[in-house]
């Protein structure tokens, strides 16, 4: 370490303040329908420890074998293997809990070098992952283990100056923890306003049984080849897209709209000669892109970036007749009574998809065009809100990564009392 340090800050080895363990290898044969959960990759999401996917070793087997690898509350678990920088805190209504292969725990050992707040965000900051990295070269996969731990030496500032880059970045973790929450809140209420009113309708005070359950008298069942455009029937995009062309028309695929990122400048092209054999794809305003295979039933509204676009095979378009208005038709097909029907009609082969005539056949709710029109405004003043808080998420995760890169290498230097 030849690098010149900021003023202040000293090199450790980690193996001196930080105490760490990899826990044991597992095998199947020892997987219990109860007893003590154990960890595994899957099991960290998000900073967060989710144990209903976890499975379970013996208690007696843990007391005898495997006691010294039970975690404690307030141990930081990141992944070593993989799926690498998976990083959780271990609660206490986690416990018991037993470690596994492929992940390590770590807790400060020497809290009067190291603060235990701070060692979370190292453990999350370039400057660890970079040295861990260097020790794992050379791999087939990038692997991590206590054997690397062991040699590595690390820069840190003094206590007080831990502390403050500590409670600066939890405050920023704090934002984003309660901006997530407004979302999964707003997300669940978006969930019920759609049943809610695709269902009830609004003020209604008669209702009818229908093939969706009850609905509003006034309101019609309709099969969605009825409400779809005559003159450009329910169909897929095109099956065969050109190989290595560069300069073409661009195709929609599902994981375009998946991943909300429909940019023709990254899509896979086709010449304009199999473009023009699929006239009917060619995307045009207001178009609904249905996802028939990987996300089945994901659905959006063409955006403006896309008009001329075509589509893949994996995706069906429905242009909308005057009977029913694309945003209304979008939010409908979205609701659990229409959706679980379209995936009712998913087909059993290896490579899971709706078939079209099944598509065709699929029941839509249709109120008057004045209600159709309020109900998809009331849905999309919630998604706005929905949109805007990612927003605000993405910003303040933005934030943390900058502050983090920032703080952790002492490019920006905290005043501490």
């Amino acid at each position: 370490m030849n690098k010149k340090i900021p003023d202040r800050w000293s090199i450790y080895p980690l193996k001196d303040i930080c105490y760490f363990q990899e826990g044991p290898g597992l095998r199947n044969w020892q997987y219990k329908k109860l007893g003590i959960k154990f960890l595994n990759i899957r099991c960290i999401k998000d900073g967060k420890v989710d144990l209903s996917i976890a499975q379970s070793v013996a208690k007696e087997e843990v007391n005898n074998k495997y006691k010294h690898f039970l975690l404690d509350a307030n141990d930081y678990v990141l992944s070593s293997s993989g799926t690498l920088g998976r990083l959780a805190t271990i609660d206490a209504s986690n416990l018991p809990l037993l470690l596994n292969t492929s992940i390590i725990r770590f807790r400060s050992s020497n809290e009067n070098v190291l603060d235990h707040l701070f060692l979370r965000y190292f453990l999350q900051g370039k400057y660890f992952f970079d040295k861990i990295s260097e020790q794992s070269q050379g791999s087939a996969q990038v692997n991590v283990g206590p054997t690397h731990l062991k040699l590595l030496n690390v820069i840190l500032p003094t206590l007080p100056e831990q502390k403050k880059i500590a409670s600066i970045l939890n405050s920023v973790d704090e934002v984003i923890e309660k901006t997530q929450l407004q979302i999964n809140k707003l997300q669940d209420l978006k969930k019920g306003t759609i049943n809610e009113l695709l269902t009830k309708g609004i003020g209604h005070t008669e209702f009818k049984d229908s093939d969706l359950g009850r609905i509003p008298k006034s309101w019609e069942i309709k099969k969605l080849e009825e409400l779809v455009n005559h003159q450009r029937p329910i169909t897929y995009g095109i099956v065969q897209t050109g190989e290595n062309i560069i300069e073409g028309i661009p195709c929609v695929r599902v994981v375009d709209i998946v991943k909300n990122r429909p940019n023709p400048e990254h899509m896979i092209k086709t010449s304009q000669k199999i473009s023009d054999s699929y006239k009917r794809t060619i995307l045009q305003k207001n178009d609904i892109l249905f996802a028939l295979r990987g996300e089945i039933g994901h659905v959006v509204k063409t955006s403006n970036k896309i008009v001329g676009c075509n589509l893949t095979r994996g995706i069906a378009l429905l242009s909308s007749s005057e009977n029913i208005g694309s945003d209304f038709l979008i939010w409908a097909l979205r609701s659990d009574k229409v959706r679980n029907e379209i995936l009712d009609s998913v087909n059993g082969s290896a490579l899971q998809e709706i078939p079209l005539g099944n598509l065709r056949k699929v029941t839509i709710p249709v109120p008057t065009p004045f209600e159709q029109n309020k109900i998809a405004n009331i849905l999309e003043s919630i998604n706005s809100k929905i949109e805007s808080t990612n927003i605000k998420l993405s910003q303040t995760q933005s934030l943390k990564k900058s502050l983090m890169q920032d703080l952790l290498t002492g490019k920006v230097r905290v005043l501490v009392n």
